[in-house]
């Protein structure tokens, strides 16, 4: 889509670059034997997206309650849980969910802290798993996990009870290599086996574990990876393996979206219906990812992969239907070598936190390395700071479920490139990750650089509405402005004398941010 009001997107899955590097032309280069693309026609970017995802699909809307608090991502076991959990009450958070990635065991590897790829609860790590879902759900906050599609050699866990790798190796469905055996793909410390989601059987077997898993009470789930299927593996439908590594990310989540509609169907409790969150996609993604997360950032305030990379990530992937994305709280990848040390400071985790408060997911993560990095725990400065804006969060949960709706009708995304409604103006067409809308009613200018406490906001000439500036209540409009931006208050507006405008103010005092 450019800006001229010109669309064209391609059909199939073959291999293809698109490059727009050239001011006189948009190329295409595909690796196959035939094209089928369609060009849409709109008068706007909006009547455009809702073609698009009329065609390729939309997600449905998100259950209540993750988009009620924060979701918390954090490891340890239970004990862990029960003391982050007290403290957080301390501090009056509200809550979501605890999402508990080492819900399966940890290992420890030179990238640093991993995890057991072999999809059971660690009951050591987790002892009395099934009463910390329950305490937990007793107060409203659901249990997530995480799985993905690969599967590792666990012969060095010592309490494990399965052997999933031995099972699917036994059930013939693992992606194989030229000589018919498992292909094992290297993945930083350890070698794995894929799933061939291209086997009638792995959709069977893998929906078992997945219905193990939410037996014991656990509601949603990261489901990781699915961009990785090697271009010379031998698959099950005999496809070309280049062809299908487009398509695997879209077979990995209609397995997880299918066990979630025929959860539905047998329990009919909209109210408590599982969620789970990809990060690897593909044209199709949008039909079956019930949510999206943008993988795993630099713990940096740089633009290429770090902070301001994660809302350029928001902002395209909202372009291409992908209508609920967010990042992780404070990015995810830390190195700490002689020569290169990138490890998350506390005002890069203020920072992300204030941006995220205005997303579709409010999200930690304690990335890689987590004794490196400041996390939300650390003190009390950042447990304030969590508590103020997972309050933010909720103080326009109210609109949200408006955008949710609105986006599983018509494919908008939550979270906008301001180009969406103000297609002719030359300045926004410029920004990248300066400053987004939230819907239509809210503007958001992040503080994404080290130190910084002030913003250039800018107020699209030749629009009638004003924006009030949440926190001094001054109205713009018309203009561009320097904004005061001090942790703790980032440069957000609220479109003037609206009935968003009204809610959220409200909201915002009886939570006692105002």
């Amino acid at each position: 889509m450019t800006s001229r009001m010109r669309s064209l997107y391609l059909e199939g899955h073959n291999y293809s670059i698109f490059d727009l590097t050239r001011e006189d032309r948009v190329q295409i280069q595909i690796h196959g034997n035939s094209i089928q693309g369609r060009i849409l026609y709109g008068n706007s970017p909006i009547e455009i997206i809702e073609q698009f995802t009329g065609n390729i699909g939309r997600p449905p809307e998100l259950p209540d309650w993750i988009i009620s608090g924060a979701v918390v991502g954090m490891q340890g076991g239970t004990d862990m849980v029960y003391n982050v959990w007290d403290e957080l009450k301390a501090y009056r958070v509200p809550i979501s969910a605890f999402w508990l990635q080492d819900w399966v065991g940890q290992r420890k590897t030179f990238i640093g802290s991993q995890l057991w790829w072999n999809w059971e609860v660690d009951t050591t790590r987790y002892w009395g798993w099934r009463k910390l879902i329950q305490d937990l759900d007793a107060q409203h906050i659901k249990v997530m996990t995480y799985c993905n599609p690969c599967l590792a050699l666990v012969d060095q866990k010592p309490n494990k009870r399965r052997i999933l790798f031995n099972e699917a190796r036994s059930l013939g469905v693992l992606v194989k290599d030229k000589n018919g055996d498992p292909y094992m793909v290297p993945n930083t410390a350890f070698d794995v086996g894929m799933l061939d989601l291209t086997h009638p059987d792995t959709t069977i077997w893998f929906k078992r574990i997945l219905q193990e898993m939410v037996d014991d009470g656990v509601r949603g789930w990261m489901a990781d990876f699915g961009e990785g299927l090697p271009v010379d593996a031998i698959l099950y439908s005999g496809e070309d393996p280049i062809t299908a590594h487009n398509r695997y990310p879209e077979l990995w989540a209609q397995i997880n979206r299918e066990f979630v509609d025929e959860w539905k169907i047998n329990h009919g409790e909209e109210g408590d219906t599982p969620v789970f969150f990809v990060r690897a996609g593909f044209k199709n993604s949008p039909k079956w990812a019930m949510l999206f997360w943008q993988g795993d950032q630099m713990v940096s305030w740089q633009a290429n992969d770090g902070i301001k990379s994660a809302v350029v990530g928001l902002l395209s992937s909202g372009l291409c239907g992908y209508a609920f994305n967010h990042s992780d709280i404070g990015g995810y990848c830390a190195v700490n070598l002689p020569l290169i040390n990138y490890q998350r400071s506390g005002e890069l985790l203020l920072r992300w936190m204030e941006l995220n408060s205005l997303t579709t997911i409010f999200r930690t993560h304690e990335g890689n390395k987590p004794s490196c990095n400041s996390q939300f725990y650390s003190n009390h400065r950042t447990l304030s700071h969590f508590a103020r804006f997972a309050k933010v969060y909720s103080a326009w949960k109210f609109y949200r479920v408006q955008l949710i709706k609105e986006a599983a009708q018509r494919g908008l995304p939550v979270c906008r490139h301001m180009f969406l409604h103000y297609p002719d103006d030359e300045t926004v067409l410029g920004f990248t990750y300066q400053q987004f809308l939230v819907g239509t009613e809210i503007l958001v200018v992040p503080v994404l650089d080290k130190g910084k406490t002030s913003v250039k906001a800018y107020f699209p000439r030749g629009e009638s509405s004003s924006w009030k500036h949440i926190w001094t209540g001054k109205v713009y409009g018309n203009q561009e402005a320097w904004v005061e931006a001090p942790l703790g208050y980032p440069a957000v507006f609220v479109k003037f004398g609206s009935v968003v405008e009204e809610t959220f103010m409200k909201n915002l005092r009886d939570l006692e941010i105002l």
